[in-house]
């Protein structure tokens, strides 16, 4: 089987739609040595050469190699291909957040892809919190749309390397903390992690602060609210947290295990990587109850609403407290992380590819 693959971010490694096209390729050819995976990449960059990629070229070049199958890896199936094509909807922020639907350019491309999308012959998303999105606001059919959840690369293990001290030294980190890792814009909602200090700083914040890892908002806007001014606000003493700004992929596995626990209150995830990189590298997780989180953190971690800093800081204290508590939701974390992997993904998109022929 030929496959003409979109590697629109196949050189944008640091990007989650990178990450997925690289790991979803090397596991594939490692699943099936036969399977013909050809990279159809663009030759510049820029917005309006994007769509023409998407729309124009992408199709034209996977007819001329002889595809038999075409994967979009991201949100943009073209309106018309002449092979059947596969697209991977990781989430529909946009339609589902207001705040994410930027200037007219971004609707208008918004519009577009949603137009395009009951066009493919099977749509993969990460999640059933994401399946229920696109059949509420794409309408494609329900029979075309398959759940293939996402999986952490062998490096994201609890088992300690030679360079984590390294790390820890590089990034300043004390010996013991809570993790936040992730973006800042509203969604995130950082604001409940600081709040749930407000209550956890006074037992122990001090010894074990909240590190907040991640590129801080160059300016405080509705959208990316400078977590700096939300600390304030809560009355978190300046120990009891701590920012260290952006982190290379190579050393996430090393902040994460270095943790006592993580915290993750997003309001809105496709997936929600962070939580299985967490516990893949056995850190109990305290995060939010909603969209696709509770399907990555089954029971293996505390969940809550998502405003509720004050339960929160309970389940965090009871984590930084209790270590018997503590030893099982790590056993748990590494169980749950467990049931998911690059090659089931690799082998339920295969069987997708097999069923667009059909």
């Amino acid at each position: 089987m030929r496959i003409a693959f979109n590697a629109w971010f196949w050189d944008q490694p640091e990007t989650g739609s990178g990450q997925y096209a690289r790991c979803l390729v090397e596991f594939l050819t490692r699943l099936d040595p036969s399977l013909d995976i050809v990279l159809l990449r663009p030759q510049r960059k820029g917005n309006l050469y994007k769509v023409i990629f998407e729309q124009v070229i992408f199709p034209r070049l996977a007819r001329q190699v002889g595809a038999d199958v075409a994967h979009v890896p991201y949100w943009a199936p073209p309106m018309a291909s002449p092979v059947p094509t596969v697209v991977t909807i990781h989430d529909i922020i946009p339609l589902r957040l207001r705040a994410y639907r930027g200037g007219p350019l971004v609707r208008l491309y918004t519009a577009l892809v949603s137009a395009t999308s009951p066009g493919a012959v099977m749509v993969l998303t990460d999640s059933e919190a994401s399946r229920q999105d696109v059949l509420v606001s794409l309408g494609v059919p329900p029979g075309r749309v398959r759940v293939i959840p996402l999986a952490v690369g062998a490096h994201f293990c609890p088992d300690p390397e030679p360079g984590d001290d390294a790390v820890r030294a590089r990034y300043g980190l004390p010996h013991r903390y809570v993790l936040y890792l992730g973006g800042f814009d509203v969604r995130k909602n950082v604001a409940t992690a600081l709040r749930a200090y407000a209550w956890v700083g006074p037992v122990l914040g001090d010894e074990c602060p909240l590190v907040l890892a991640g590129r801080l908002p160059v300016k405080d806007t509705s959208f990316a609210p400078d977590p700096r001014r939300q600390a304030r606000e809560a009355g978190l003493q300046p120990g009891w947290v701590r920012w260290i700004g952006p982190v290379s992929e190579a050393d996430k596995p090393a902040i994460y295990r270095s943790a006592a626990a993580f915290i993750f209150p997003s309001r809105y995830e496709g997936f929600g990587l962070p939580v299985l990189e967490a516990m893949a590298c056995g850190v109990p997780v305290v995060a939010s109850d909603t969209s696709s989180i509770p399907e990555v953190v089954g029971a293996a971690g505390i969940l809550l609403p998502p405003d509720d800093a004050e339960g929160m800081a309970g389940a965090l204290l009871q984590l930084l407290q209790d270590a018997a508590f503590h030893a099982e939701m790590r056993r748990r974390a590494l169980a749950q992380a467990g049931r998911f992997s690059w090659e089931q993904t690799a082998r339920r998109t295969l069987e997708a590819y097999q069923e667009a022929l059909v």
